[in-house]
Formats: C-alpha cells, sequence, structure tokens
C-alpha cells in the first residue's frame, strides 16, 4: 500500500525535477529537492556528500554481509530544442535521470517507512554528471581541483564514495516506445573515446595565390572520406560508431583556412577494439594531413568502458519478475552503442541497469516525456522492491568480484596512449 500511498508526491517530484532539468556539477536546486524529501521521510537521515552535487545515505544492517549500492542520476542533457529545456542552460531531462531520481526517492520511503528488516545494507546514491558533456565547465573545475573526471561516477570512485559497496544497482529508461509494460535485463553498453583532430596548413588569399596554400579544411573532408571509405574494414560485431563534427574554426572565403578541429566519439563493444579503432583513425588522420602537406595535432580523451552487465546479478531480476502480474514483458540479452558511466563502475565491481518503459518520443530526443507515470512511479518501484527482498541474504559474495581505483586508473592510462 504504501508505494499507492506516496505516488502523487513522488510524481510531483518527478515533474518538478523535469521542469527544471541541470546540466552536471550544477544540481543544486535538484540536490535540494531531493536531500528536502529524505529529510521529511526520515528526520535522522545522514548525508555523506562528494562531487559538489552528489551525495549517499545508507539504510539497513550496519553489519549486513552485503552492501548494495541503489543509484541515481541527478543531471539533464544539453538539449536546448527541447519542449521543457532551460532557456538559460540548454539543460532538458530527456533521457529519464528525473524518473531515477524519484523512483530511488519512493524506494527509501517504502524501506525506512515499512519497517523492513534487511539482512543487507544499502546505499542510496545519487550522483552528478552522468552525461558527457559541458566538457568546458568541467575543464575548468578539472584546472582548478574541483574534481578529476567528467563523469559522476568515475568522480565517486576517486573520492571513495564505493570503497565499502559490494554490487551496484541503477535503472534507466528504456528508448523507444512499448505497448506493454516492460522491464529489461542484461542490456549491454558501448565504451568510447573522445578524439579531437586540429589539422594545420597554410593561410593564403584565395583568390590572388592559392598555389602556395595548405588547405586545413581540405585535409579533414579527406579525412572523414577516409573515415567512411575505413566502414568496411570494421568489425559489425563490434558495433562501431563514428561520428566526427567540425569542432572549430575561423574560416573566410577569402582566405585558404590554415586551421580546423574535427572532433569525434569513437564506440566500441569491448576495450581492445576501442584501442585498435583508435589508431585507424589517427593513421587517417595523419594520412590526410600528410597527403595535403600539412600536419595534424591528436588528442585523445577517455570517455566511459563498455559495460557488460552482471549475469548473475540479473537471476534476481529475472525471479521477480516471474512472480509479476504487474509487468508484462521482459527484453533481455540486447546491445545499444549508447554509453553510460556505469560502465566504468562495473569495471570495479559487479552492477547491474534495469531498464523500464513508460515514455514517449525519442530519448535525448526533443519531445521525450514519460506517458506512463503510474508505471513509472508506483508498480516499477514495487517491483525493484521484490527484487531487492530476493537478494537480501541470498548474495553469493564469491560470485561478485572487486577491481581497485588504482587499477581502473591504469586501464584508462593504456586506452589512452
Amino acid at each position: 500500500m504504501l508505494f499507492k500511498e506516496q505516488y502523487e508526491e513522488i510524481k510531483d517530484i518527478a515533474e518538478d525535477i523535469y521542469y527544471h532539468p541541470e546540466l552536471g556539477y550544477k544540481e543544486t536546486r535538484t540536490k535540494e529537492k531531493v536531500m528536502n524529501y529524505l529529510k521529511k521521510v526520515n528526520p535522522y537521515v545522514d548525508f555523506e556528500e562528494f562531487s559538489t552535487t552528489g551525495f549517499k545515505t545508507t539504510m539497513g544492517n550496519p553489519n549486513g554481509d552485503t552492501h548494495i549500492a541503489f543509484i541515481a542520476e541527478l543531471d539533464a542533457v544539453y538539449a536546448p530544442s527541447h519542449m521543457y529545456a532551460d532557456k538559460n542552460s540548454g539543460a532538458a531531462h530527456n533521457c529519464g535521470h528525473y524518473t531515477q531520481v524519484a523512483i530511488a526517492l519512493a524506494l527509501y520511503s517504502h524501506l525506512h517507512k515499512s519497517g523492513a528488516t534487511l539482512t543487507n545494507k544499502i546505499s542510496f546514491i545519487f550522483v552528478p554528471a552522468e552525461e558527457y558533456l559541458d566538457l568546458d565547465y568541467r575543464d575548468g573545475l578539472i584546472k582548478e581541483g574541483t574534481i578529476s573526471h567528467y563523469g559522476g561516477k568515475p568522480e565517486a570512485m576517486k573520492l571513495g564514495v564505493f570503497d565499502d559497496i559490494d554490487l551496484g544497482i541503477c535503472v534507466h529508461a528504456i528508448g523507444g516506445e512499448f505497448e506493454k509494460r516492460t522491464v529489461e535485463v542484461n542490456c549491454d553498453l558501448a565504451g568510447f573515446l573522445y578524439k579531437k583532430y586540429t589539422f594545420e596548413g597554410k593561410a593564403t588569399h584565395a583568390g590572388f595565390d592559392p598555389f602556395s596554400a595548405k588547405n586545413a579544411y581540405s585535409m579533414s573532408t579527406l579525412f572523414n572520406t577516409a573515415v567512411a571509405l575505413g566502414r568496411q574494414q570494421l568489425d559489425e560485431a563490434e558495433h562501431v560508431r563514428i561520428n566526427p563534427i567540425v569542432m572549430q574554426s575561423d574560416m573566410s572565403t577569402n582566405v585558404v583556412p590554415n586551421q580546423i578541429t574535427v572532433g569525434t566519439d569513437l564506440r566500441t563493444k569491448t576495450v581492445d577494439y576501442l584501442k585498435r579503432t583508435a589508431l585507424k583513425l589517427d593513421d587517417a588522420a595523419n594520412g590526410s594531413a600528410l597527403a595535403l602537406q600539412g600536419k595534424v595535432n591528436t588528442h585523445t580523451q577517455m570517455g566511459y568502458l563498455p559495460f557488460v552487465q552482471d549475469r548473475y546479478l540479473s537471476t534476481f531480476v529475472k525471479e521477480a519478475f516471474d512472480e509479476t502480474n504487474e509487468i508484462e514483458e521482459l527484453l533481455n540479452n540486447n546491445f545499444i552503442s549508447a554509453a553510460g558511466d556505469i560502465g566504468d563502475l562495473s569495471y570495479m565491481m559487479p552492477c547491474i541497469q534495469i531498464g523500464y518503459s513508460g515514455f514517449t518520443g525519442t530519448i535525448h530526443g526533443d519531445d521525450f516525456i514519460d506517458v506512463d507515470p503510474e508505471y513509472i512511479y508506483e508498480t516499477f518501484p514495487r517491483f525493484l522492491a521484490n527484487v531487492l527482498e530476493k537478494m537480501d541474504g541470498n548474495i553469493d559474495k564469491e560470485k561478485l568480484y572487486r577491481k581497485s581505483y588504482a587499477e581502473y586508473e591504469k586501464l584508462i592510462a593504456g586506452i589512452i596512449e
């Protein structure tokens, strides 16, 4: 009954966050809204704050054998053309993070008010900056020493927020529309790098003396052509995605351009193929510059690691699904070329991300919004409560794994090099 009783309030909080989106490491209003609700539910709640706007609160058995993290993401996407985008920042909640936050609050409230006796310890971790964007602002935070990572989860990993955690559970809106209420398990995600190529040539008057010029724009065009022609050499099983765009240029029609920067995401299914494909891109850029007697400077920036969901933990979700008559469909073992910093956390410990339907429009698109709030804020949290109940006292820790932040740093350094 608790989920029904709190439904309207949870829905109102979600809608308030939806209509007041904030970009990563700037989620001050969202943080205050969430903390105020948690204080209302539990006046004695304790918070561990981190990474400007992130925070963590723990409940359950303090001596529990297994410590579970339930993770929600606070930030919005940069999408200024979205129908409810913030007019100043361009932020919009068209990835569904606002529903994650509300679902976490519904779960916390249920567990606290029901007086559930938990064998496990559960931490609700509200993480900033999952979306990989607004990079100039984050560069500034890195330069001043406020953060070390663009993504909120790697930053929390560095700060030790997950040091006492055994496994992570996240939830996420499923892209697309569904006739039936649906959950998804074992949907793996790509990893990605961020590549920048600055082509350099020689500027001359385009009418008077184009003959002695070295056209940087032409080099970038040749690079795009090389990337396009090289796609047939890429393994289809790796779901490679490359999307070069012009990042920076100062061009005039009467001057042959001497500099242009092209940037691209590079997404693959595995780390090894990510590194191999990055070398192919570098060769294409170097060859394009050399062909037109120019130069190219290459910058490689780590995005997020691939996410392979933990199949053992997903068995608890499948067990809960088999018992419910409120959710009709289960999707299993898909792969999409989207990425998230849950991939980085899953390198350190086993993680799952449970998908849920209830939306219309295109995820990250201009028309994305929820259309089945009853499912999202009442039925689905009740389903998750059953998943946690299945896990409580039943997780075989021999099937879990643990790696250190130092090991993570070493892996990232190897990819960038």
